[in-house]
């Protein structure tokens, strides 16, 4: 195991990994030593917290939640009915042909202008792809743009008439999306199902809120969360110059693991948040039901006792591979295979074009909830 790289691109405070279970001054229970966070998220007497869902909950029992939103048997039936979507074959028969023509749509794209913002172009590879699997395929142009500001990170100061309007401006690109995006796919597809997602749900019963409930999450999990990574590890590589040479010149195996240690460094969520539903021991501790944890997964993934020595460094090749980056348990992320896969042909493509160079590194911000960034400006030229 060589270090080829020692510092991780995105700040998000000071974390401690390896870090006994501990409670801070908010009441909120904090795990971030990698066996206890991994043993957590495997726990079954637990619940999703954050992402959106005390809004979500809102709703429940007038319709049914997206499948981010379920916990339990329910949540287990539906991951099992829409694996399908996300197996390694599937990604190779139905989606790998896809990936490689829009990473050339892209890389022209970068040609013909001659420098682009690496945020931009990552986006529209990621939400085609998305797209895809999910049935978002009879949208007229700008999705992506729809997407982007329906997902930009809130202002946290906004108060009292800001603070209006930016919910009624969510509002508004909210309505948006369901009008030129998951309308006319749900439409379509109650004429001619598909083998995506959207018509797996119409068969299950679903009314057209309860699907674009669905879309939203597979938006933010599928396109915003790889729009990210791919701008992370691009970012890792235009700066380490054995990195790139590596990853440059390995055979696929080899890439993977190089992107699996940026993931690891890089987590694009640092924390998972669950509440308990039973008291819970893990890590010598008794969590009382009702807790609210935070999973330090940015800070379990440096933990030396998993990830080896130099557990800041990019090592590619260490056992633990990505670490929590993709989650455990019940909601491990089921699209880990997809994003990997789209983002390894794109970064492919991108680095063998000719005198590629970064020529403006990107700002970093970050969303507070769950201490994920976002990367924008990173602009690239060729």
């Amino acid at each position: 195991m060589t270090t080829v790289d020692n510092n991780r691109k995105v700040d998000r405070g000071d974390r401690a990994p390896g870090c006994p279970v501990r409670t801070g001054a908010d009441g909120v229970w904090h795990i971030q030593d990698y066996p206890t966070a991994r043993a957590f998220l495997r726990h079954t007497d637990t619940r999703q917290a954050g992402l959106g869902i005390e809004n979500a909950l809102r709703h429940a029992g007038r319709m049914r939640l997206p499948m981010l939103y379920r916990d339990g048997p329910e949540h287990r039936e539906q991951r099992r009915q829409t694996a399908r979507y996300f197996t390694p074959k599937r990604v190779e028969t139905a989606y790998r042909d896809l990936m490689h023509r829009l990473a050339d749509q892209q890389c022209e794209v970068l040609r013909r202008r001659g420098a682009a913002d690496l945020s931009a172009l990552s986006f529209q590879l990621a939400v085609a792809v998305a797209a895809e699997v999910v049935g978002l395929t009879e949208s007229p142009p700008g999705m992506p743009q729809r997407l982007d500001r329906f997902f930009a990170i809130p202002d946290p100061d906004a108060r009292g008439l800001s603070a209006v309007r930016q919910k009624a401006f969510n509002n508004f690109v909210l309505m948006s999306f369901l009008w030129r995006d998951v309308r006319p796919a749900v439409a379509a597809r109650r004429r001619s199902r598909r083998d995506d997602l959207i018509s797996h749900l119409i068969d299950e019963g679903c009314n057209t809120a309860e699907i674009l409930g669905e879309c939203v999450t597979f938006a933010a999990a599928g396109m915003v969360t790889t729009r990210e990574f791919i701008t992370v590890a691009a970012w890792h590589l235009l700066t380490g110059e054995t990195l790139r040479e590596r990853y440059t010149t390995g055979d696929q195996n080899e890439r993977t693991a190089i992107l699996y240690e940026i993931l690891r460094l890089e987590p694009v969520v640092a924390d998972l948040l669950r509440w308990t539903t039973a008291d819970i021991e893990v890590g010598g501790v008794t969590i009382p039901s009702g807790a609210r944890v935070d999973v330090g997964v940015a800070a379990a993934n440096l933990d030396a006792s998993e990830a080896g020595e130099q557990p800041g460094a990019v090592c590619p090749g260490r056992q633990i591979g990505a670490g929590l980056s993709f989650g455990d348990g019940a909601h491990k992320c089921p699209g880990a295979h997809i994003a990997i896969q789209e983002t390894d042909i794109f970064l492919s493509r991108l680095f063998a074009m000719p005198g590629l160079r970064m020529i403006q590194e990107p700002t970093v911000t970050i969303r507070p909830d769950i201490a994920s960034y976002e990367l924008k400006g990173m602009i690239l030229a060729v």
